[in-house]
């Protein structure tokens, strides 16, 4: 529905309704007045076929809240209130893409006669949705960021690329100092009608392909499309303890709306690398610690690093054996809730180190070792347990 549409046509006086009609008032006052002017049932009167296509647009706009909220407000304000063409705001440019199209619901007129299907484009049935402000397409992205920055959170400066409103021309497509002119043949709809015996199909204008507009004097950027590739830079900041894989929305940093509409959103992918020597499960970190036959034995303290850069004393029981996992807690990563002091715990596993080469006093300790304890077998018992079943 073209703006020229919006502010010359009353479509409650076509319906005979008032202005504060309910939804169901428009509705019995279409049903009426479509059975009264259908053209199967006026075959001989031409002025019916209009009148019909009269009421059916009214009834188009009027039933649908959103349509008529902004039919109203037109009407209410005037032309001077939606500056440019088509609904747009000033300043909002023309984009090529095709509005989509709205059919007329023939089901609330005929119910379950099951005519809707075969006239539901009759007589240019279908009307193409006035332009309205549209939220922008919502952008992508993807970042690498070290184990310490993705535990203890940072901000990254992102350079983004992609469409957008040609700021050469504020997104009209028209050169500077000049401005497009409202379409002569489809009155600024974007849409004709191509009549084909006694049925009307709607078509994207091919004077102006779809837009409403004609641009005589192309912006010399982007030539006449209203769209020209773009950088920016965009702040996004990575909350402390992200995950690897995690998805950061950061709202209002997508491509630029559509005549006036906010922008889309952006959606940043994290990838985190690995540390040489920690792990993360959950807001958990994990550390592999080596300690000596005689500290898992006898027992003793060893000192453990951190990620923050200090480290902790762990007391190791004697008789601890390799594999055993130790818990030091709020050593481990920030919860991402933010709240303060709250962290996971750091998850320390002892392996026992053995020496790959023995010499002199060492070997001989560890041979008297051994044969002091020829009557412990550790392997005791392992030939029953696998018989069983």
């Amino acid at each position: 529905m073209s703006t020229r549409d919006y502010l010359e046509k009353d479509y409650y006086a076509a319906l005979g309704v008032a202005k504060d009609a309910d939804a169901d008032t428009i509705k019995k006052a279409y049903r009426r007045l479509a059975r009264q002017h259908h053209p199967d049932a006026n075959k001989s009167d031409p002025e019916s076929e209009e009148r019909f296509k009269e009421v059916s647009e009214a009834y188009d706009v009027l039933s649908d809240a959103d349509k008529r909220a902004e039919y109203d407000e037109m009407r209410a304000y005037g032309a001077s209130g939606f500056a440019g063409f088509g609904g747009a705001p000033s300043g909002a440019g023309f984009h090529p893409d095709a509005e989509g199209f709205s059919q007329v619901n023939l089901g609330d007129l005929f119910g379950d006669a099951g005519l809707g299907d075969v006239l539901g484009g009759l007589f240019g049935g279908r009307q193409q949705r006035a332009r309205r402000p549209r939220k922008g397409a919502d952008a992508e992205a993807a970042v690498t960021v070290s184990f310490r920055d993705a535990v203890d959170g940072t901000v990254l400066a992102l350079r983004l690329s992609g469409d957008g409103p040609c700021r050469t021309c504020g997104g009209t497509g028209a050169k500077p100092g000049t401005s497009p002119h409202v379409c002569s043949v489809c009155g600024g709809s974007g849409q004709t009608v191509q009549q084909q015996g006694g049925f009307g199909f709607a078509e994207a204008c091919r004077a102006c392909h779809g837009r409403g507009a004609v641009v005589d004097d192309p912006c010399s950027t982007c030539h006449g499309t209203g769209v020209a590739a773009q950088s920016r830079t965009v702040q996004v900041r990575l909350p402390a303890g992200v995950k690897d894989g995690a998805r950061i929305r950061v709202k209002g940093k997508g491509a630029g709306g559509v005549a006036g509409g906010p922008p889309g959103d952006l959606f940043v992918t994290v990838h985190v690398r690995k540390h040489p020597l920690f792990g993360r499960r959950g807001d958990n970190l994990t550390v592999k610690v080596p300690v000596t036959f005689d500290e898992a034995a006898l027992g003793g303290q060893i000192s453990v690093p951190t990620l923050d850069g200090d480290s902790v004393t762990l007391k190791v029981p004697a008789g601890t054996p390799s594999g055993r996992t130790f818990r030091v807690k709020g050593r481990g990563a920030r919860h991402r809730s933010g709240a303060e002091g709250a962290r996971g715990d750091l998850l320390v596993t002892v392996d026992v180190a053995v020496p790959q080469h023995l010499v002199g006093a060492a070997k001989a300790a560890l041979e008297t070792y051994r044969d002091a304890t020829a009557d412990h077998d550790p392997r005791a018992g392992l030939t029953e347990l696998a018989a069983k079943e």
